[in-house]
């Protein structure tokens, strides 16, 4: 798929020709899953995970061997104003922690094999202020989504997305207070550890920001209240749709990021699942909005895709009790009544 994003009126015409899940191979999921030795419906979500895998790959049975993690970075103007514990040279520091295999991520992508790439966005560039203006031009929106487009190989079997940005958990709470509504202070959270006079700083910065831009389009909120990283995961999730990748969301920033995709155009997040409940306190009413159920609530609130790379065990889980249960025929298990 060679895709050059030039505009929003482009991500928008792709977001009109989204495939939707396989039919036959959800047939071929269902016929296998009620013979498998055990109780229609008693694994609970593990049942639910290998569906999705066969649905959204388009085949059965679904399979796992080449899961990869991307994680992009990016710089935010918001974070001169004081919405941060720390400073946005640490997200340079962390892209060459990452780089050198020294961070959570990197464990957990190790632990379950999954590839793990880093797509660094113009770093030395951080969008503008959106408390005065939109965050990125349209030119640059759509350079950003581009690369997280871009990152997604044809031959992926899932896809796990995360982010590391300084200051981002501020976008992340502009983009759906603007989306879904609600005061400003529902959806912000202490982000890296600011509190007190910081977190009220915060939340006037995230309602100023909505004041401004709201009433937009979907896709011009994450323009104006977003980020690079936050525009090219959305761009990834687009791509893997295309591709019929299935998604793992990480938590609270690359929810919202993806939020807009699923505002624009209902059902554009059909093939992701979140992988956990971020303690940040506006994800749980973000789930609410986009009718998702995390699944996992650790109390985790690091991003980098972490909560996300865990969540691959999960599904590794799920698709080995489907294809590699007996059937009760093969079992010598009377299933009768």
């Amino acid at each position: 798929m060679n895709t050059s994003i030039s505009s929003v009126a482009h991500i928008r015409a792709l977001l009109a020709q989204l495939p939707a899940e396989d039919g036959a191979a959800v047939a071929a999921w269902s016929a296998r899953d009620c013979q498998l030795t055990k109780p229609p419906g008693a694994l609970g979500r593990l049942e639910e995970l290998s569906r999705w895998l066969s649905a959204w790959q388009g085949q059965h049975p679904p399979r796992l061997k080449t899961p990869r993690a991307r994680v992009f970075a990016a710089n935010h103007g918001v974070a001169a104003l004081g919405v941060s514990a720390f400073p946005p040279e640490v997200t340079v520091q962390m892209v060459a922690n990452f780089q050198h295999g020294g961070a959570a991520i990197n464990q957990l992508c190790k632990t379950f094999g999954t590839e793990l790439a880093v797509v660094a966005l113009n770093l030395d560039l951080p969008t503008a202020d959106f408390t005065q203006g939109p965050a990125m031009s349209e030119a640059e929106f759509a350079a950003a989504f581009q690369a997280g487009m871009d990152s997604v190989p044809e031959d992926t079997d899932l896809l796990v997305i995360g982010e590391m940005g300084i200051g981002n958990t501020t976008p992340a709470a502009a983009i759906p207070c603007a989306l879904f509504g609600g005061e400003a202070a529902l959806w912000t959270g202490k982000g890296t550890g600011v509190e007190g006079a910081g977190l009220t700083r915060k939340t006037e910065v995230v309602a100023a920001g909505v004041a401004l831009h709201k009433g937009k389009a979907p896709l011009e909120i994450l323009r104006c209240l977003g980020g690079r990283e936050l525009a090219a995961m959305a761009g990834a999730v687009l791509a893997a749709r295309l591709k019929r990748v299935p998604v793992l969301l990480d938590g609270y920033v690359c929810t919202a990021a993806a939020a807009a995709l699923e505002a624009e155009v209902k059902g554009a997040l059909d093939h992701c699942v979140v992988a956990h409940a971020s303690a940040e306190p506006g994800h749980q009413r973000l789930l609410d909005a986009l009718g998702k159920v995390a699944l996992l609530n650790l109390g985790m609130r690091l991003g980098e895709a972490s909560g996300a790379a865990l969540a691959v065990g999960i599904v590794q889980a799920a698709l080995n009790c489907h294809v590699g249960m007996a059937t009760f025929g093969e079992a010598g298990v009377n299933a009768g009544e």
